[in-house]
């Protein structure tokens, strides 16, 4: 194990030859396009599935099938449909964020009260109001969870990405700190994607904030 001080230096120096900002940005971009991508699928077909029966019998258990494969199985079957480069890397960032939403929504729509929107009913609100003023804030909490899951499981799934042949990447870093024998290297890549993450996440939270103040949620003083 290297110590601090090395792994701290390690970064200095991808720093100052602008090395570690072409890999954090070349992951950074494949991570939010493949967390756009999932997020959209999931929120729409989450939507689906929890708005219909047919739907839900249709897709969810093929869904939780697939959301059992390992990740890294997906890897030889986006190589061969999309070629090496960025597209199966996107492909297989989307697969890992597209199950924590997808189930993240079908949850929090089934989970809604059946009396509030008996209430909305009965004010006579019409489709898209009583989506807006209940259906919406019922979900929220709990699709802003899911989206920070699969925040976090799209950067755990670039790994797998970058390690697709990638020739940048913090992903790359890591494959070339191991056949370097450069443990530093590797220890300076996991400590950029642990910032990264928690970065990220941190503003996630920070703008679904604002639509959560209308909470009267438990918070803990100690």
């Amino acid at each position: 194990m290297p110590p601090p001080s090395r792994i701290l230096y390690t970064l200095y120096e991808l720093a100052i030859t602008g090395e570690l900002w072409r890999h954090i940005v070349a992951t950074t971009a494949r991570v939010f396009i493949g967390f756009g991508l999932g997020v959209i699928t999931g929120t729409l077909m989450g939507a689906l599935a929890g708005a219909s029966r047919l739907a839900k019998e249709l897709l969810d258990s093929t869904l939780q099938g697939l959301r059992s494969v390992p990740s890294i199985a997906w890897v030889p079957l986006f190589i061969l449909w999309l070629g090496i480069f960025e597209y199966s890397k996107i492909a297989l960032i989307a697969v890992g964020c597209f199950f924590p939403v997808y189930l993240g929504v079908l949850g929090a729509i089934l989970a809604v009260d059946r009396k509030i929107v008996e209430v909305g009913r009965v004010f006579r609100l019409s489709a898209p109001t009583l989506v807006r003023r209940i259906l919406l804030p019922a979900i929220l909490p709990a699709y802003v969870i899911s989206l920070r899951s699969g925040l976090g499981l799209g950067w755990m799934f670039v790994v797998a990405a970058e390690f697709m042949g990638a020739s940048e990447g913090l992903g790359y870093l890591l494959v070339d700190g191991q056949q370097l024998g450069k443990p530093d290297q590797i220890l300076a890549a996991i400590l950029t994607f642990a910032l990264l993450g928690k970065l990220t996440d941190g503003l996630l939270a920070a703008a679904a904030g604002p639509f959560l103040t209308w909470q009267d949620a438990f918070a803990p003083k100690h």
